[in-house]
């Protein structure tokens, strides 16, 4: 198997971090050329790229030429952690220079790593190497590209405006149904119902009474606010929710014609697929989503089941998109009747469905921009 060390001329790794980054520039052979630290700012930025260009100049340039790739100037791949973090300024900076990067994870750069890095110690210097080690170690055909910005961006940040926004709606909820169990028959009555907008208006509507004492007092102010808080947190989520549509409908709008796939579903999966080339096809698109079928066989009995991995936000997705199939989608219904016949569970259905969704999803994005390119 061909690794990036074959490919390449120099390497650069980076430590990132709130404040600073250690960069350490290196040869194909993984031996350290210099190791500089930079802040974490524009003139930072500007400082690596000067770093990268002063070094890759001779020893880049005599790397090339040993490989017989002198005339066209040294090639140059950058490895950083954290590139949707702490490193995402440097991350970009690289990329508008049309330098490639690529994502390290942070710990152990292979097997035997772990054990060796206790007598080495840890410090920055010591994280940038591994991260040169790491990228040259790399399937040259399966690099782990950083996800793209512009209107992707958008949709990320909104999904997890959504997602706060949800969790902080749900809480509310259980708090006032909390405080209405603790009330009157008819508060209740209203904790064991659906809270639609009418219900929490009238609850936000109460006034005190004749009379009322103070634990009345304080349970009719808590049960207002909270009504209140419930209803407006419902409002900015309808707004959260046309923002996707509307960046949805701009990016993949074919997404949005396949059955069960809604806004929010097909927002998660263009930020997940981010761009043509962060999964090389299908198959690498369902591994990301945790859906790629994993042998659970034994003895006479030959089986897959579900993969705990991936991306857990894309299979979570994915999850409900088969829910709304499993409901109301002809094609679906048919499909697990036969998978029933055949002796399958509803799991193992379920599982089968997400990877073809998957495939349908990956197909759909890529001819999508293949399209409008």
């Amino acid at each position: 198997m061909s690794m990036l060390a074959d490919m390449v001329d120099v390497v650069v790794g980076g430590d990132t971090h709130r404040d600073s980054h250690t960069l350490e520039i290196a040869t194909a052979q993984g031996v350290p050329i210099s190791t500089i630290t930079v802040t974490n700012d524009e003139a930072g930025y500007a400082r690596a790229l000067a770093f990268l260009t002063e070094h890759t100049t001779t020893a880049g340039g005599n790397a090339g030429g040993n490989a017989g790739n002198a005339g066209a100037g040294p090639r140059v791949v950058v490895g950083l952690e954290g590139t949707r973090s702490y490193g995402i300024g440097l991350a970009r900076a690289f990329t508008a220079a049309g330098i490639p990067v690529v994502e390290v994870r942070p710990g152990p750069a292979g097997r035997g790593e772990a054990a060796a890095q206790g007598h080495r110690g840890k410090s920055d210097p010591i994280d940038a190497h591994r991260a040169v080690l790491t990228v040259l170690r790399m399937n040259p055909t399966r690099l782990p590209r950083p996800r793209s910005d512009g209107d992707r961006e958008a949709l990320r940040i909104l999904l997890n405006a959504r997602h706060d926004m949800t969790t902080t709606r749900t809480a509310q909820i259980n708090q006032l149904r909390a405080l209405l169990l603790t009330g009157d028959d008819t508060d209740r009555a209203l904790a064991r119902a659906a809270l639609t907008q009418t219900r929490l208006a009238t609850l936000a509507r109460r006034r005190g009474r004749t009379g009322e004492n103070t634990h009345h007092t304080v349970r009719r102010h808590e049960t207002r606010r909270l009504a209140l808080a419930i209803t407006a947190t419902g409002r900015d989520l309808a707004t959260n929710k046309k923002h996707l549509t509307n960046l949805v409908q701009t990016l993949a709008p074919t997404l949005l014609t396949k059955t069960g796939i809604g806004p929010v579903s097909a927002a998660q999966a263009i930020v997940s697929w981010s761009h043509p080339g962060r999964c090389r096809n299908e198959a690498a698109f369902a591994a990301l989503a945790g859906t790629a079928p994993i042998p659970a066989s034994s003895g006479r009995t030959t089986r897959h089941r579900l993969n705990r991995g991936g991306d857990r936000q894309l299979n979570r997705a994915l999850h409900n998109i088969t829910l709304t199939r499993w409901r109301c989608c002809p094609r679906t219904h048919a499909y697990i009747t036969r998978r029933r016949n055949q002796g399958l569970t509803d799991p193992e259905i379920r599982r089968c469905l997400k990877r073809y969704i998957a495939r349908e999803i990956h197909r759909t994005l890529t001819n999508t921009w293949l399209d409008n390119t």
